[in-house]
Order: structure tokens, then C-alpha cells, then sequence
């Protein structure tokens, strides 16, 4: 019915930029909370180190993101632009391309799933 064009880059309306920030902000502080609730629940009593407050726990999970995760061309790395190749590649493959490809989808995924890779 309505005709896309999937080549366009996807546009960023500032309405679309504020939900992200206010969703990001929001599970950012989220995960802060718990991580200060945790850290102060069990920590302290058990090797006596100091309570966390917000800002710290907030801090920790920062280091502990770089130190551990890396920072990836901050924030996408990789797998973004494997996702990019992908479906440029798709979008190039003929419908036998793209059927004989489903069905190699799926055959690995129930080798992984009996356990045969």
C-alpha cells in the first residue's frame, strides 16, 4: 500500500532525540539505583567497605563499562555496522538468494539448539 524506500537514512525529529535522551536518562539512573541499593545492602556489612551514594554507584557502572565493555565506537561498535552490511547484502540477493539463505538461518539455529556446534 504505502511505498518505502528503505535506502533513505532514517531521520531524527527532535521530538524522537528527547524520548531517547529521557529513555536513556531514565534507565541510566535506574540501574545507578540499584546498583548504589545492592552495593549498600550487601557490601558494607560483608568486607566493610563505605556506602555508595547515587553519583558514585552512577560512576562504577561507567568505569565498570569501559573497563569491561569498552566503549565500542562509543556506544554501537561493530555490530552496528555489521548489521549495516548485512542488509545491504540482503537487499541485493535475488528471492532464490534470500529463500536458500532463510533456510540456512534456520538449519543453524536448530543445530544450536540440539547442542551440534
Amino acid at each position: 500500500m504505502f511505498k518505502t524506500d528503505h535506502n533513505m537514512p532514517r531521520r531524527f525529529t527532535p521530538m524522537k532525540v528527547i524520548f531517547m535522551v529521557v529513555v536513556f536518562v531514565m534507565i541510566a539512573g535506574g540501574l545507578s539505583l540499584l546498583v548504589m541499593y545492592l552495593w549498600n545492602a550487601i557490601l558494607p556489612e560483608t568486607i566493610g567497605v563505605k556506602p555508595l551514594n547515587f553519583w558514585k554507584a552512577a560512576g562504577l557502572l561507567l568505569l565498570a563499562k569501559i573497563l569491561f565493555g569498552g566503549l565500542g565506537k562509543l556506544f554501537g561498535g561493530k555490530r552496528i555496522q555489521k548489521r549495516k552490511e548485512w542488509r545491504k547484502k540482503w537487499m541485493q540477493m535475488s528471492s532464490e538468494e534470500r529463500k536458500e539463505a532463510r533456510l540456512r538461518w534456520k538449519e543453524h539455529c536448530r543445530n544450536r539448539k540440539a547442542g551440534k556446534e
